[in-house]
């Protein structure tokens, strides 16, 4: 047995029921947990005996989304510094510049390390400070509720620091995720009980309060200075011309190579993603079909009708490598507690999800985006989605049992 090991199960007994920190033994479990598995088993019948639980979820989750990470964190740097470049600057300015010196980068948009590099110094203090506020609030829950902390908030915080554009200022940062984890999940029990997605509610709550920071142009490239508007924005105000004039490729689109929040420019990535988390079963494919399917349909009937509105003429291939469809479709619509449980409800809840997408860019020219909306709308459903299916069931059922 590991020392480590040891002066746990040493220090086990005052974090225990009785013991001198007793009201400290949610924060004791965090710390043991995270290193080792949990020793708690089934008491009494009946239970499934099975290998994977929260955390390994959890885990496979975590690693089904570092595609779009470092994706995300190289077109970051890729971005900020083709900025840099094009406003004369060899050199990165700034604390950031500093360390990007010391490990002998700059500004320089053809190398892949630099790139890298500098995506990675604006991902970490936004991902350090999601898991410092957020995390603060799961302990306290957990501490006053005296049960343990999930292991779910380390999904919420990668996804959510993934969808903020890189200029988020820090403070920001952490009242997003605090008002996701407080108000979009805690309120209503915790892990498991919430019916809106965390992160996607720290995101809305940020996007509404502070529209000025989390939407519009300078916010997407995080370089003093430099304004460019992402190819959602361009589309919705010259359409397809808008696209092809800024120079923007399908390629680059689906690879993730153009103007974005941090992590979920890439459809590639995302599909990656999709992969594994299908092949484990961790996440619903219906869910995922489901999306494409309602956001493609309706571009394939209306994208030909004569109209001013030039969201309409957007072909279905360039709806679904814009902006964070991908990305939403993936990891927040599949969410297995905000989400339908029925196999029909997952089907219609996609369907639901990018349906919404789809009438939002088009419909509403003051918000491009969609599916962050798309999503949120649906969890709210998704209740009422599985009550509907499971009384047709018994319909069906009566009725071919001659009841």
């Amino acid at each position: 047995m590991s020392a480590l090991r040891r002066t746990l199960d040493k220090l086990e007994p005052l974090f225990t029921r009785g013991g001198r920190f007793e009201k400290y033994e949610a924060i004791f479990e965090m710390v043991d947990t995270l290193f080792y598995s949990p020793a708690d088993v089934s008491k009494g019948s009946p239970h499934i005996r099975d290998a994977l639980d929260l955390k390994r979820v959890m885990i496979v989750v975590v690693f089904a989304v570092f595609p779009c990470l470092f994706v995300g964190m190289w077109n970051t740097g890729f971005q900020a510094n083709t900025a840099l470049a094009s406003m004369g600057f060899d050199l990165v300015p700034g604390w950031r510049g500093a360390i990007m010196a010391a490990f002998g980068a700059g500004a320089n948009p053809d190398s892949l390390y630099a790139n890298f590099l500098h995506g990675f110094l604006y991902f970490l203090p936004i991902y350090v400070v999601t898991m410092a506020a957020g995390g603060f609030w799961e302990v306290l829950f957990a501490s006053v509720r005296n049960h343990e902390v999930n292991e779910g908030f380390f999904v919420t915080s990668m996804l959510y620091a993934l969808i903020l554009p890189a200029s988020t200022p820090l403070w920001q940062v952490a009242l997003g995720i605090s008002f996701g984890v407080v108000i979009g999940k805690e309120v209503f029990g915790g892990t498991g009980k919430n019916f809106l997605n965390p992160a996607l509610v720290g995101r809305a709550f940020l996007y509404f309060a502070y529209p000025v920071q989390l939407s519009g142009d300078a916010v997407w490239t995080p370089v003093d200075g430099f304004s460019g508007a992402t190819a959602l924005g361009l589309a919705a105000i010259d359409g397809m011309q808008g696209i092809a004039a800024s120079g923007i490729t399908y390629t680059q689109a689906f690879l993730g190579q153009i103007q974005g929040s941090l992590g979920e420019t890439s459809t590639a990535a995302c599909l990656i993603g999709a992969a594994m988390l299908i092949y484990t079963g961790i996440a619903s494919w219906r869910i995922i079909v489901g999306c494409f399917v309602g956001i493609i349909v309706p571009a394939l009937l209306l994208s030909g009708i004569d109209s001013a509105n030039p969201m309409l003429a957007m072909p279905w291939y360039w709806h679904i490598a814009l902006g964070g469809f991908a990305f939403g479709a993936v990891y927040m619509a599949t969410d297995p507690v905000s989400a339908p449980d029925t196999m029909i409800g997952h089907w219609v809840f996609g369907i639901l999800v990018g349906v919404l997408t789809w009438v939002i860019r088009v419909i509403n020219p003051a918000f491009p985006e969609g599916i962050m909306l798309a999503i949120l709308f649906g969890n709210i459903f998704a209740p009422i989605i599985d009550h509907f299916v499971i009384q047709a069931n018994i319909k069906r059922r009566i009725k071919r049992n001659g009841g």
